[in-house]
């Protein structure tokens, strides 16, 4: 039994409210259970240095944990004067998350930065802050082509991203932090709606695992995205 009580498929309580924050392009409050994060997408008419007169855009994305987020106060990194390792590798695979379904340049000579803050923390940051991000570039997106500066919307897929693990010996979905921090392995599974990779983050905490339970947490992972997915379209669309 899982400590949430939940079945090893079943998801936490998940919700996207689209357009929280009032003043940036796209914005989504993403809730997966108890694991809150506030993301914003804002529009910058300037390119990159590396990107200029190359006729193509570019999105990017900056992650952070208020102080609060967890169960002890900790510092702002701002306050520490650098980033940590784990900030900057949740936030470039935010980037690339992004980056992978959009055409860039389509979106011309502009870059939009991805802003994901982590109001509350219990397992799964990185794949709510995925998922959210997608909310809130797509209604950055629609902004662009409501104004005409682009034709259409350059998605070329919906992404979405989730956790699996190992706990207790069984592969399950969705690790919350009571699970997470005693996992024998964990996950995290970035996909398109239609189940293709973008990205496979797995390590084994405890000990080795062979491909069986690999492939049980794809399916799993597979099934939480195809409901994820259906729940960004409806914020979307709402």
């Amino acid at each position: 039994m899982r400590p949430s009580g939940r079945n090893p498929d079943q998801l936490r309580d998940v919700t996207f409210e689209k357009g929280f924050a009032k003043f940036a392009e796209g914005s989504c409050l993403v809730k997966f259970g108890n694991t809150h994060v506030l993301c914003t997408a804002s529009v910058d008419e300037r390119v990159p240095p590396f990107l200029r007169n190359k006729g193509t855009g570019w999105v990017t994305a900056e992650y952070g944990m208020l102080p609060r987020a967890t169960h002890s106060r900790t510092d702002r990194e701002a306050a520490r004067g650098k980033q940590n390792g784990r900030t900057q590798e949740i936030q470039r695979l935010i980037g690339r998350a992004l980056r992978s379904v959009v055409d860039l340049k389509a979106i011309g000579e502009r870059q939009i930065i991805i802003d994901c803050d982590v109001l509350q923390a219990d397992g799964g940051t990185r794949t709510a802050a995925i998922s959210g991000a997608y909310v809130a570039l797509h209604q950055a997106l629609q902004g662009l082509v409501a104004k005409g500066k682009i034709a259409v919307i350059p998605l070329t897929h919906h992404v979405a991203a989730v956790s699996c693990g190992i706990v207790g010996g069984m592969p399950v979905l969705d690790l919350d932090y009571a699970e997470d921090s005693t996992a024998q392995a964990d996950g995290n599974f970035v996909l398109t709606d239609e189940g293709s990779i973008i990205e496979i983050q797995t390590t084994a905490e405890d000990k080795p695992f062979d491909e069986v339970a690999l492939f049980e947490m794809m399916r799993l992972a597979r099934l939480g995205v195809e409901k994820i997915t259906a729940l960004q379209r409806a914020a979307i669309e709402g």
